[in-house]
């Protein structure tokens, strides 16, 4: 079974697999390296990947490597947490533009109004309470989005103080 191994303190420039790939030759073949890059800019994020054969060459690997010089960088390596059983069994699920389910407020998600839309509105963020509110109607979860979940709690928060204190 193969072994994926995280490598951070990558440059953030121009890196190719092949030249990280060059630090890890005297592993052997069997040792495959992949830079994760920006989509737009194409530059290296800082960090990639190394897969190799089993558990023992991973453990060799990090010893020997972990600390090396890469382009005047020490690169740190430890093993890759694997994506949780939630993540890869989920699927995603996809609105289309414009067809958004109606959250408690009654405004779809998929609505931009003039004011409050996604590009205007209060740009600090909040504070306090960082968890999003959820919504479940029917069958279906709703989530808002949560840069406005937190306006969104301070709004239920003052209607149940109206409708209980008349």
């Amino acid at each position: 079974m193969s072994i994926r191994l995280y490598i951070g303190n990558l440059p953030k420039s121009d890196v190719e697999r092949q030249d990280l790939q060059a630090v890890f030759a005297e592993a052997g073949e069997s040792v495959s390296a992949k830079v994760i890059k920006d989509r737009k800019t194409g530059k290296c994020r800082g960090f990639g990947f190394l897969t190799v054969e089993d558990e023992s060459q991973a453990d060799e690997i990090i010893e020997k490597y972990n600390g090396a010089m890469f382009q005047e960088l020490a690169i740190k390596l430890e093993k890759a947490l694997p994506k949780s059983e939630e993540e890869e069994s989920a699927p995603k699920q996809v609105t289309p533009r414009g067809e958004g389910q109606r959250s408690e407020g009654g405004q779809r998600s998929g609505d931009r109004s003039k004011k409050g839309g996604s590009r205007g509105g209060n740009k600090s963020g909040g504070g306090g309470n960082k968890t999003p509110a959820t919504y479940t109607g029917g069958d279906t979860t709703f989530q808002p989005d949560p840069r406005w979940a937190n306006q969104l709690a301070i709004l239920k928060e003052r209607f149940t103080e109206v409708t209980t204190n008349p």
